[in-house]
């Protein structure tokens, strides 16, 4: 026995000795921690190239708007013998007859109207590069939204862990007394036995729980994009609940302007709207221009010209209209317009969804609320009845089972008390991203409208 609480001692102060080592690291607020993942966080530099993207083909340009110049050259010839038979019977014969062609040009082709395709071409690419932006915006707020999260995890964790290590000390000092009370002979071995394996059963949640932070910490590190995964970061902040921060219908309001999936759908809403004037457009002519301005020369070897030169301009204008296409112009112009019904229907079916998941996590958020109340009575009701408990069983008042009892009711009122404060943070955070307000937790009003720490 002597032994098992001498090991257990050297661990103790390992663990101690661990939390200086996080003590000593700088603290983590979730404003830094959010702003380390907005950094470095590869998914989100990834969809920052991607929006570049989407910024660099919004041009006129790649819209149709300016004309396409080309400027070529060339050069070409031949080698032959001539070999003549005349009338009269004689013959000539003319050796390695070389003739050669070279030309340079500067070419431009030029769509003037194609029944105002390009206009929609280029609103397409603006509204693609704005796509990109809502992307961005929604891997941001993901990120946000993970990261806030996982944050609020790894306290919570933290929190357990605390409880853990107080009912391994509460454990330890029941055993204390019981070994001391064995020895004189006013307690059995079954009580013994007993208080080891109580001792030995939250010494292995404890071991447990260990693993529990390292999972979160290593989770929230990699969410940050550290390059060290196990790198022992030091938070300080507890959970604070913001009571009076949210209004329902405020809520729903903001969700309907500013949730980023509505922006998304809405968004898609004009494609398909631009693309069916593309399609409008067909029902139009076509003008296009194209010029040229080059030199041609050509060498002979043989014949009374030597030297040919040509050098000028050529132009010309072309005007088209498709008179028939097989009925497939009208067929492309009447899926464009289901598709349009159909992006029409799917806002409608988001908005659904959207309010469907406001007033569940609205319920979800009142309800912890008032179990988050709740278990703090519990708890200092449990930590009186336990403090009555240790002193009825110093006495030998009380048997083991019931101290064990009182125990094990304050560990459970402390642990659904952490739960109800993370799950109402949750759905704090679950609230601020359906209505488009996630970014505010990493910048935070310096004077919150209401809140109570925990």
């Amino acid at each position: 026995m002597k032994k098992y609480l001498l090991s257990f001692v050297i661990y103790i102060c390992c663990l101690n000795v661990y939390s200086i080592d996080v003590y000593a690291q700088e603290t983590y607020t979730l404003e830094r921690c959010i702003s380390i993942g907005l950094e470095r966080n590869y998914s989100i530099r990834i969809v920052h190239n991607e929006e570049q993207i989407t910024a660099n083909n919004a041009t006129a340009g790649n819209a149709g708007y300016l004309p396409v110049i080309d400027l070529s050259g060339g050069y070409s010839g031949t080698q032959y013998d001539y070999n003549y038979d005349y009338k009269d019977g004689s013959s000539a014969k003319e050796n390695g007859i070389n003739t050669g062609t070279a030309n340079a040009g500067l070419n431009l082709n030029w769509t003037i109207f194609d029944g105002f395709t390009i206009q929609a071409n280029y609103a397409q690419l603006k509204e693609l590069q704005e796509m990109g932006r809502l992307n961005t915006r929604m891997a941001i707020e993901n990120l946000v939204t993970d990261i806030a999260s996982e944050y609020y995890n790894f306290i919570r964790q933290g929190i357990r862990l605390k409880n853990l290590r107080s009912a391994v000390r509460l454990s330890r000092e029941r055993l204390r007394i019981v070994e001391e009370r064995y020895i004189i002979g006013s307690m059995s071995r079954l009580d013994l036995q007993q208080a080891k394996v109580d001792f030995n059963a939250d010494s292995s949640q404890l071991l447990n729980q260990y693993e529990a932070v390292n999972t979160s910490q290593i989770r929230l590190n990699e969410l940050m994009g550290l390059d060290s995964l196990n790198a022992a970061i030091n938070i300080t902040d507890s959970i604070a609940l913001q009571e009076t921060l949210f209004e329902k219908n405020d809520i729903w309001q903001k969700t309907l302007t500013n949730n980023t999936l509505m922006l998304t759908s809405q968004k898609n809403r004009t494609l398909s709207e631009l693309d069916y004037k593309k399609l409008l457009g067909r029902n139009y002519p076509y003008l296009r221009f194209n010029a040229g301005y080059g030199l041609q020369t050509n060498r002979y070897n043989n014949g009374s010209v030597d030297l040919q030169k040509r050098l000028g301009a050529n132009y010309g204008l072309t005007v088209g209209f498709t008179v028939f296409d097989g009925f497939n112009r009208r067929r492309e112009q009447r899926n464009a317009r289901l598709q349009i019904q159909n992006t029409e229907l799917r806002i409608q079916e988001m908005e659904l969804a959207l309010n469907a998941d406001l007033s569940n996590i609205w319920m979800a958020y009142r309800n912890n609320l008032e179990i988050w109340s709740l278990e703090k009575e519990n708890l200092a009701t449990a930590r009186e009845n336990y403090d009555i408990a240790i002193e009825r069983y110093k006495l030998g008042d009380l048997a083991g089972i019931e101290l064990r009892e009182a125990q094990n009711n304050l560990l459970n009122a402390e642990e659904r008390r952490s739960i109800s404060e993370y799950n109402t943070k949750l759905c704090e955070i679950s609230l601020l991203q359906l209505s488009g307000q996630i970014m505010q937790l990493s910048n935070p009003p310096s004077t919150p409208q209401g809140g109570k720490g925990s």
